[in-house]
């Protein structure tokens, strides 16, 4: 029969990766309905949900760009547009 070595402790990061999953499959599982929570559960759930995972904020960034237009007197030929601008360098 196949297991553990006898002695073999678990990291607590693992249990603590497995505890989180299990909380976050609770309130997956009361939001499509398959289990019934009180508010004081999902309210519990939630808190601890904030604790160990980052909330997902909307990012300002802010600087400045450089564009630069260049217009040209003449236009290329069909030839020389092709051979600028083909993907087949």
């Amino acid at each position: 029969m196949r297991g553990r070595k006898p002695g073999f402790t678990m990291p607590d990061e693992h249990r603590t990766k497995i505890s989180n999953s299990k909380i976050l499959n609770r309130l997956v599982d009361h939001v499509e309905g398959k289990i019934e929570m009180s508010a004081t559960q999902v309210t519990a759930g939630v808190a601890l949900l904030r604790k160990i995972m980052p909330d997902l904020q909307a990012v300002e960034m802010s600087g400045e760009t450089a564009v630069v237009h260049t217009v040209a007197s003449t236009l290329p030929t069909a030839e020389e547009w092709e051979a600028e601008h083909s993907t087949a360098h």
